[in-house]
């Protein structure tokens, strides 16, 4: 298996779990958080959803889906590529709100077919490629695609066990 294959098998994973966390509830039951201050299923798919449009569209040096889309207001949001959830007070977070779990779908769709086509293009070596070099030590390009699915496969955990507890 070559790492392109390896990266869409792990990749693909993410659209089931993120069915699976959403498929049924209303735009109430998306919104309710399980505990005063704790994220509801609607703002952690929401966010994990953002994570990655903002992080694969600076990858690609293109603007995010969620801009060019025009998705905010699909989520009571204005269209901000800032906006992805990073920093949220309890406030911010109580102040997504998906319009329905079809809202939340095809964002996710549309993020997750650019992030296939992207996977789709690379080489081993492009892996090795700096990204980021705000840190210590400098992120690659293989890291940052590692840490974009961590943090989609964790925040899509917490979305199916949120629902679990509704």
């Amino acid at each position: 298996m070559n790492v392109t294959e390896l990266l869409t098998e792990a990749y693909g994973r993410l659209p089931d779990l993120v069915r699976g966390a959403v498929d049924g509830l209303t735009p109430e039951q998306l919104h309710s958080p399980p505990a005063e201050d704790a994220n509801p299923v609607g703002w952690l798919v929401w966010h994990l959803t953002r994570v990655q449009d903002s992080h694969i569209a600076e990858l690609l040096g293109e603007d995010q889906l969620y801009v060019t889309g025009d998705w905010g207001p699909r989520f009571g949001r204005t269209s901000d590529a800032h906006d992805t959830g990073y920093g949220h007070s309890a406030k911010d977070v109580a102040a997504v709100r998906p319009e329905n779990t079809r809202a939340l779908l095809d964002y996710y769709d549309a993020v997750h077919a650019r992030t296939l086509a992207y996977l789709e293009g690379l080489k081993p070596e492009d892996l090795d490629r700096v990204v980021d070099e705000n840190w210590d030590p400098p992120v690659t390009l293989g890291v940052r695609l590692i840490s974009i699915l961590d943090d989609d496969v964790q925040h899509a955990g917490q979305a199916a066990y949120v629902r679990g507890l509704l």
